[in-house]
This record gives C-alpha cells, sequence and structure tokens, in this order.
C-alpha cells in the first residue's frame, strides 16, 4: 500500500468563527472515524498558524532562523492526514470527503516510495 499526505490549505486572510471552527472539527472528525474504521487512517494533525512559524534557513555551512512562515502568502499549510491507499483513485475519494467536511481545498501527494538505506 501507498502512504498518501492530504494536505489541508487555508487562507489565513479569511477570518473564522468559533461556532464554524467547532462544525468544521466535527465534520473532519467524522472522516477520520471512518478513515480508522476503513484501515486507511495513519496519522492526522492540525497545525497552528503560519505566526507561529520558525524557518531554519542553511547557508554557508550554517544556519539562520527566522519567525514566521517561509512562504509569504496568506495560503498556508493547515493541518493534514497521512493515509495509506492500494492506489490514487483511492487517496482521491478520501480527499474529496476530506475537502467536503473541512470546506477547504486538499492537495494530494504520494510519499516516496524508494527505500533509503
Amino acid at each position: 500500500m501507498a502512504k498518501y499526505l492530504l494536505a489541508v490549505q487555508v487562507d489565513e486572510g479569511t477570518p473564522e468563527s468559533g461556532e464554524d471552527l467547532r462544525e468544521q472539527l466535527a465534520r473532519t472528525a467524522q472522516v477520520t472515524a471512518e478513515m480508522q474504521a476503513a484501515g486507511t487512517w495513519v496519522f492526522v494533525g492540525g497545525l497552528r498558524p503560519s505566526y507561529a512559524t520558525t524557518v531554519v534557513l542553511p547557508a554557508g555551512g550554517t544556519t539562520t532562523m527566522t519567525d514566521g512562515p517561509f512562504a509569504e502568502t496568506k495560503e498556508q499549510l493547515g493541518g493534514f492526514w497521512v493515509i495509506e491507499c492500494d492506489d490514487i483513485d483511492q487517496a482521491l475519494a478520501w480527499a474529496e470527503k476530506c475537502a467536503l467536511a473541512c470546506r477547504r481545498p486538499i492537495e494530494v501527494r504520494p510519499f516516496e516510495d524508494a527505500q533509503w538505506t
């Protein structure tokens, strides 16, 4: 089985009410429960807003650290699921459920399947 990342894209420029967030979390918890029952679920995680980010940049054998997201954009990664599926079509079917539950775009990305030694 292949692993896929279902990445939730959020627009941090659009405010969200507490009630909206609670409803979204209830819907996404339901999809996560479906994934667990189907044996597809590996991991799920929500992320704090991009202002909580620290970027570590390598340069010339040293690093520098800066606050804030690496990309200067209002669209950010807000959370994700890691799932195991037979193929991309199955992963896309789960992504549709996730997109409807959280009402946000979902980026589907396969993990590398190469074995690192």
